[in-house]
């Protein structure tokens, strides 16, 4: 093993390693610049002892008010954070503040200023921001604001043109224009229309006249309500599902409404989708949820059920008194014709956690429930407004992720 290996191993495995790794082959020096690292990282992965700012360091900076030592606290997290952001890509400095935070309790100096305008911003810091919000002080609140505004503004930029595409494409397939454009072309039909004309020696069709799809938006095709659940485990999930509902408000072929909802209340936060950051601020991340109530609030605005879809996010752990009569409420809305998906709790990683009991009763009924990646509710939103079969879709998009 050469000497930059070695010095790769000690980086990975930590000081521990020093005295074993140097005694192999040509021993094992760091850098300056590797030293450096290896500082920055012992912070979060290195025991209590090798770390400048120790378990009890942080444990003790948790505690609000606690006189200098939390002020000596934050301008070593944020040199850390400097640190950090020079030596690793963002993916990896994403990663490397997420366990920050979960190994070392940092949550309480996010609250920092200066600390929130070095961090990486990244969905869980957001997700982090929003459950906390109601902790943040006043001098802070601007620069927490302005973190979770960077994260859905890049997801908006990501996922936006794709729900346009998504909707526009599947409310106007049933229209025809004379606008003649390959992306509007209708080859379905322009085949059926000349299939007489097909010449066998060319093995091909001649089109004598061609089809293209219209692109005129109509107003308010489609009614969709979107149903968040607010308990503390759907907190990156609501991230994705204010954002959703903020890019359907903006269209006028859909009718929006969005609702959160725990085991006390349901909020319509329908005015404040022009600006998803708000829509966000608005919910309070906490408790049970009873998804009986929240259906039955949603129930006004469900006044064309044939051309309304009811999305459900959250986790299905209903706490309410009954959870068959939600059930039972769900039965009867789809034997309507409302068409309904349960969205599972959401996450980049796509990785679910829910109560699989009431998710097979609502599949049963017609409600298909999975977890997907955000990449992929827009497309889930075309194959509903096509009225394509959710259920294949559902294993489809599992199988993807």
């Amino acid at each position: 093993m050469d000497a930059e290996q070695l010095a790769r191993w000690r980086l990975i495995l930590g000081a521990s390693s020093q005295e074993t790794l140097g005694s192999m082959g040509p021993g094992c020096s760091l850098s300056t610049q590797q030293m450096e690292m290896d500082a920055a990282l012992a912070e979060i992965y290195g025991g209590d002892d090798d770390s400048e700012l120790s378990k009890e360091d942080w444990e003790r900076d948790k505690k609000i008010g606690h006189g200098p030592s939390k002020g000596r606290a934050a301008p070593k997290v944020a040199r850390w954070l400097d640190q950090i952001r020079n030596f690793f890509p963002t993916d990896v400095v994403t990663l490397i503040q997420h366990d920050a935070i979960e190994r070392r309790g940092m949550k309480e100096l996010l609250f920092e200023p200066e600390v929130l305008s070095k961090v990486e911003p990244s969905v869980d810091l957001a997700s982090t921001v929003l459950q906390l919000k109601n902790l943040v002080p006043d001098k802070a609140k601007a620069a927490a604001r302005e973190l979770v505004s960077k994260v859905v503004d890049d997801i908006r930029k990501r996922l936006e043109q794709r729900f346009v595409q998504a909707v526009r494409g599947a409310l106007n397939r049933n229209r025809h224009s004379p606008f003649r454009s390959l992306p509007n072309l209708d080859w379905t039909r322009t085949i059926r229309q000349n299939i007489k004309n097909y010449n066998p020696s060319i093995k091909t069709i001649i089109p004598e006249q061609m089809s293209f799809f219209s692109r005129q938006q109509r107003q308010n095709d489609w009614n969709i309500i979107i149903a968040m659940d607010q308990s503390g485990s759907m907190h990156s999930s609501l991230i994705f599902g204010g954002i959703m509902g903020a890019i359907l408000a903006s269209m006028p072929a859909v009718e929006t409404h969005v609702v959160a909802f725990n085991h006390v209340e349901v909020v319509d936060l329908t005015e404040h989708c022009h600006d998803p950051v708000d829509l966000l601020f608005g919910v309070q991340l906490s408790g049970a949820e009873d998804y009986w109530m929240a259906t039955s609030y949603c129930e006004r605005f469900m006044h064309t059920p044939d051309k309304t879809l009811y999305i459900v996010l959250g986790d299905l752990y209903d706490t309410s008194p009954n959870e068959n009569r939600f059930v039972r409420k769900m039965e009867a809305l789809l034997e309507g014709g409302l068409k309904a998906v349960g969205l599972l709790a959401i996450s980049d990683q796509g990785q679910p956690s829910f109560n699989e009991n009431l998710a097979n009763k609502l599949a049963k009924l017609g409600m298909p429930c999975f977890a997907c990646t955000p990449n992929h509710l827009p497309d889930m939103l075309e194959a509903v407004l096509r009225g394509n079969d959710l259920k294949k879709f559902a294993e489809t998009a599992a199988q993807k992720d």
